[in-house]
Parts: structure tokens; C-alpha cells; sequence
């Protein structure tokens, strides 16, 4: 099973204010078990409408920055996700950076999905890829 943890989540509101339209900055780190091993640096650019919003149309995009292994492989590479969450979970599509890998994960290109629901220890995701 591929499946992710989190490991630290740091938020912070960027402009706006707490329950009315805003814009927050977070950083974070998670822990990756299955085709990817390893730990990532995630840098998230949050949108939220206010008070009682509903995710679905409005995406968020962050950057995430892995070490480890692929397929075990050595290296480190970044993806760009487009997030969506509410208050019950969340869903991203994310592609490889081109160029961004090193090591034995040069090369690297690849896309997929993370999902999961807010408070679960692990969270899931998808990834294709080639060399």
C-alpha cells in the first residue's frame, strides 16, 4: 500500500483574518511508505473562502520536495500538487517537476493522486512514473 504520513504541519494566515476569506501559508514534512521511501518538505499555498466554505472548485497549490527511494532508486525530486480539502479531507493531483531529480532519480517523470480523510494517521496516493 502506498500511504503517507504527517509529520509536522506549521500554518500561518498570510492575509485575511481567522473565519472570513483568506489566505494561509503552511509547511510540512511527511513520512512516505510504498513505491515511494522516504520523507518529503511540503510548502502549501492555502485558499479559504471563510466561515462554512466547501472545497471543490477552488485548488491550492503547493510544492513538495522528496529524499528517498523510487522503485529503489536514490535520489530526491520536487512535484507540484493542486489541492483541494474541506473540513473532511483532501484530494491532489500532482506532476514531477521536470529536471528536478538527482542522484538515481534523474530523469525521473511521473504524475499522481494523494486522498485521505482529515485526523487519519496515514493518507493514501497514486504514483506513475518512468526513468
Amino acid at each position: 500500500m502506498n500511504a503517507f504520513t504527517m509529520k509536522n504541519w506549521d500554518e500561518k494566515i498570510v492575509s485575511g483574518t481567522e473565519g472570513g476569506p483568506r489566505v494561509a501559508y503552511a509547511h510540512a514534512t511527511m513520512a512516505y511508505d510504498g513505491v515511494i521511501e522516504g520523507e518529503s518538505i511540503c510548502d502549501l499555498l492555502l485558499y479559504y473562502a471563510g466561515e462554512g466554505y466547501e472545497s471543490g472548485t477552488t485548488t491550492s497549490p503547493s510544492f513538495e520536495r522528496f529524499e528517498g527511494k523510487v522503485d529503489g532508486r536514490e535520489g530526491t525530486f520536487v512535484v507540484r500538487h493542486e489541492f483541494t480539502f474541506d473540513a473532511n479531507g483532501i484530494a491532489s493531483t500532482f506532476g514531477v517537476v521536470p529536471g528536478s531529480g538527482t542522484g538515481e532519480l534523474a530523469g525521473l517523470t511521473g504524475s499522481g493522486t494523494v486522498g485521505g480523510t482529515m485526523g487519519e494517521e496515514k493518507m493514501g496516493y497514486t504514483f506513475e512514473y518512468a526513468f
